[in-house]
């Protein structure tokens, strides 16, 4: 009988460090420049992504020294996850926290983690850093891909996966 998978049955505060970071998919979704409307609060991804954000593996430079370099990078905690809004509908912390399962896609799911890439479920060849914009075009650089989830997606894994 195959074990339950820890996201399964542990909160995220439960988590050991190390589960805690395997649920990182590495779609690099959470490391693209947001908008927030001063007036509405409400928040738009842009397709910029942090100067330390690898545009091909999606994953952070110096993840480990990040606030370095990015004061203001959000550590995402089991305490702040429920507070974030702003985190995808596909983000693993997201859906565990509200006790939905993983995707077919996930790192953890599929055992390769090329599949977050495979599913289009990551930033990968869709954004420019943001050493090669101004602040002040940002806006220019909207997008909903982030906060959609295609069918493709959820559905089963594509033949010889």
């Amino acid at each position: 009988m195959d074990e339950i998978p820890f996201w399964k049955k542990k909160t995220l505060v439960e988590m050991s460090a190390s589960e805690w970071e395997s649920l990182c998919d590495g779609c690099g979704l959470c490391c693209l420049n947001k908008l927030e409307d001063w007036d509405s609060g409400d928040v738009y991804f842009t397709s910029v992504r942090c100067k330390l954000m690898d545009g091909e593996s999606c994953r952070c430079t110096s993840y480990p020294n990040r606030w370095d370099f990015v004061p203001d990078c959000v550590q995402l905690t089991p305490e702040k996850v429920p507070e974030l809004a702003w985190l995808p509908p596909t983000c693993a912390y997201r859906l565990v926290e509200e006790g939905r399962d993983l995707y077919w896609w996930h790192p953890l799911v599929s055992g390769d983690p090329e599949t977050v890439h495979i599913a289009r479920a990551s930033a990968r060849g869709r954004t420019i850093s943001e050493e090669d914009v101004s602040v002040d075009d940002f806006e220019d650089y909207v997008v909903d891909w982030p906060l959609t989830v295609e069918d493709d997606m959820e559905a089963n894994p594509p033949a010889g996966r």
